[in-house]
């Protein structure tokens, strides 16, 4: 389709970003003309996921009302355009792509939507509409680019089959140094199994402790921090961190656009490492992109979603369509 043109009565109108996630919904409200935040809403209630994918009745029923108190202080000013940005809208989101067009026009005669998946709000508050790539890490890890014609994705295969550099994958690349370390086998280290069985309780009881739990991700991703922490005097740990690095600076080589001026930013909290971590990962960022500059991001992925519902109002948006990441719809109310 084409991208909905800027509507009249901008001036006076709002925006709506959402950011929903494994941790919950956060809603802000924001000026369309500025983009000047004027309010938020946390839900910590994550959205149910069902046989239609991601639940639509179970998203309005908590973002219906949190907008209803965002708005009620602005009186008549109206709606003009959404945004949402949702874990999981690539692979599950038909339901949502179905049902919101038509709930967010009965609710507030808006206009303008954009579905986005997670991945392209977190783009989007870190580079804004520039061309680059974004590194989006936290449990689990994905890369995405744009030379704003297109977008490319690489890995966020979840962790048995990707998710390379992420904190499931530093977790577990941890976890089996300790074990071997308890076999006495070559590649061990004494100290990571110090902290697991601190963490854990006994080596040989960490398999019946975590492969029965449906949260495995989360519970390898807990471990990584502890391989930060040995890093610096371990040389085990240190080489997880450096093989983490490239995986994560291949990635987004994968992604980032080629020429001069492309952007790379990392976002997410496995980021928060810090140097362990971050040294390395600068370092092979700079040998497998080296036309790529590196800059912190702008925002989060709540600000993306903003950025985007501005975009929309104003007719501004340059990212481009794709079917599964970033779907737009225009005229829907009368």
């Amino acid at each position: 389709m084409n991208k909905p043109s800027g509507p009249s009565g901008v001036s006076d109108g709002l925006v709506v970003g959402v950011d929903s996630g494994g941790s919950g919904l956060r809603t802000v409200l924001a000026d369309a003309a500025s983009g000047a935040v004027l309010g938020t809403h946390v839900s910590r209630t994550p959205v149910r996921t069902g046989p239609g994918g991601i639940s639509a009745r179970h998203f309005l029923d908590q973002v219906l009302p949190a907008v209803r108190g965002l708005t009620e202080p602005h009186g008549a000013r109206p709606v003009v355009a959404v945004a949402v940005g949702a874990a999981g809208m690539a692979t599950l989101g038909d339901e949502l792509r179905a049902e919101l067009p038509g709930a967010f026009a009965e609710a507030w005669g808006v206009r303008r939507l954009a579905l986005a998946a997670d991945a392209v709000t977190a783009y989007t508050g870190a580079l804004g509409q520039r061309p680059g790539a974004v590194v989006a890490g936290g449990t689990g890890m994905v890369a995405l680019g744009t030379d704003l014609t297109s977008w490319r994705r690489a890995d966020g295969w979840g962790h048995l089959l990707g998710d390379c550099g992420s904190g499931a994958w530093i977790g577990r690349a941890g976890l089996e140094a300790a074990m071997r370390a308890y076999d006495g086998r070559r590649g061990g280290s004494p100290a990571l199994l110090v902290r697991a069985e601190k963490l854990f309780g006994p080596a040989a009881g960490l398999p019946g402790t975590l492969y029965p739990r449906t949260d495995r991700p989360a519970v390898l991703a807990s471990f990584a921090p502890e391989v930060g922490r040995c890093a610096g005097e371990d040389p085990v740990a240190a080489d997880i961190l450096v093989r983490a690095a490239e995986h994560i600076a291949e990635a987004a080589g994968a992604v980032c656009p080629a020429g001069p001026g492309a952007l790379v930013a990392l976002t997410g909290g496995l980021f928060k490492m810090g140097d362990p971590l971050l040294v390395p990962l600068r370092a092979a960022l700079e040998e497998t992109i080296p036309h790529a500059r590196a800059v912190d991001p702008a925002g989060d992925p709540s600000a993306g979603a903003v950025a985007l519902a501005a975009a929309l109002a104003t007719g501004t948006l340059r990212l481009p369509e794709d079917p599964a990441l970033l779907r737009l719809f225009g005229g829907v109310a009368p």
